[in-house]
């Protein structure tokens, strides 16, 4: 049996991957209203966080058994 961070890392690391793919589509296709920071891409910044925080923990919990 896995313990459950093994689990939230998982998950993180996909919401990641989505959110930093919906960050690189609007880097490539700017929507035509913009916000006030949407210059510093926080998509981008965020989805990389959570995968690189996902990763952390899946690989720490990987090999444990409760």
């Amino acid at each position: 049996m896995k313990p459950i961070w093994f689990f939230v890392g998982l998950i993180l690391m996909v919401v990641g991957v989505l959110i930093l793919l919906a960050g690189l589509y609007q880097l490539i296709n700017p929507p035509e209203i913009k916000t006030v920071l949407s210059e510093t891409h926080p998509g981008i910044w965020w989805g990389a966080v959570m995968i690189v925080f996902g990763l952390l923990m899946y690989l720490k919990n990987k090999n444990q058994t409760v």
